[in-house]
């Protein structure tokens, strides 16, 4: 009954938000809320950070903010040869490396010593530990995406680790955040920074839109499979992506576009094997076909998410103040259907 009534939800809500109307703004939420008999706001579940591009992350109950995005996410990558990314998306293998830091990295104001590691495990490898102190050899030709630039090279001990993991050449870098700056990939949020991310310094996905997924799936999946920093609860499935501006304690958050899911969601974080599930659900109601019947062209892509930035973030901020779990999400604007959103 449970997963009848999740994908009656879903799809009433999909239906409903498809359909171009009038914006609502944040009066038309509250007022939709207040009729549904629930004026509570929704709360930060969980939040995530991925020290290593692609290798599992951290589930943390707190985290600072930093000019580019949550502190040590997405800060360390693994690269190849000739300097260019490695992801689950061609090795599904990084689904099988844990990563652990101190949890007092995730307060404000710590700062790491020379007794302070990045851990990193993976079975039948030896256990690998970073110094969390940064490294003075460079690495340049580093590539992201269409970026370019030069990055902190970990040395021979975690290039040899990574290569053997692996089967190739490999070597792990840190984003030189002294000297690199890397722009977010897209004109709508323009001025906007990340480390290693693909496009976003924030992903956002809520427990209902998982629920109403998996209500659709032989087998449900883990959150894991989507990699957001900020999983949320309280909402009704899919509501998040229409949220185009929501305060989380006094942070600020735009939402700049909905995440397009490339291969790596239907990588099992457990095994790394790679399926077709969810993406090919995932194609049936969560397609721009489906979404946006306005679109004159659709490229078939899927989306499960809305990627933000933080409008309102100073070093003063960002040394003061963390986003916890439990914190409620206030949404002060929305768009009202699909069609406003970027996609």
């Amino acid at each position: 009954m449970l997963k009848v009534a999740l994908l009656v939800v879903a799809d009433l809500v999909a239906v409903n938000l498809a359909a171009p109307r009038k914006q609502d703004g944040f009066g038309g939420l509250k007022k939709k809320m207040a009729e549904a008999g629930n004026t509570e706001a929704p709360l930060v579940k969980s939040i995530f950070v991925y020290p290593v591009k692609s290798c599992q992350g951290i589930s943390v109950s707190q985290a600072t903010l930093t000019s580019n995005g949550l502190r040590w996410d997405r800060l360390w990558m693994v690269v190849n040869s000739r300097g260019r990314m490695y992801t689950q998306r061609v090795e599904p293998k990084f689904a099988l490396i844990r990563v652990e830091l101190p949890i007092e990295a995730f307060t404000q104001g710590w700062e790491p010593d020379r007794a302070s590691f990045l851990v990193i495990k993976a079975e039948g490898m030896s256990t690998l530990k970073i110094p969390m102190v940064q490294p003075s050899a460079v690495a340049d030709g580093v590539s992201v995406w269409a970026w370019s630039g030069s990055a902190l090279d970990e040395g021979e001990e975690a290039a040899k680790w990574f290569s053997q993991f692996l089967g190739k050449t490999s070597r792990l870098v840190r984003f030189d955040e002294a000297s690199q700056s890397r722009p977010t990939i897209s004109d709508y949020v323009s001025g906007h920074t990340i480390k290693f991310n693909d496009w976003y310094p924030f992903l956002m996905i809520s427990q209902g839109s998982l629920d109403a997924l998996n209500a659709r799936l032989t087998e449900p999946v883990s959150i894991n499979r989507f990699r957001p920093n900020f999983l949320v609860d309280g909402c009704e499935p899919f509501s998040e992506d229409l949220w185009n501006e929501i305060e989380i304690n006094e942070f600020v958050f735009m939402g700049g576009e909905l995440c397009v899911r490339c291969k790596v969601p239907t990588v099992n974080q457990e095994t790394a094997e790679m399926g077709t599930e969810p993406n090919e659900t995932l194609m049936k109601f969560r397609s721009d076909r489906v979404l946006v019947l306005s679109k004159e062209k659709h490229q078939g892509k899927i989306y499960m998410g809305n990627m933000m930035v933080c409008k309102n973030y100073t070093p003063e901020t960002g040394m003061s103040k963390a986003i916890k779990v439990g914190d409620p999400v206030h949404v002060l604007k929305m768009v009202s259907s699909y069609d406003e959103c970027v996609i």
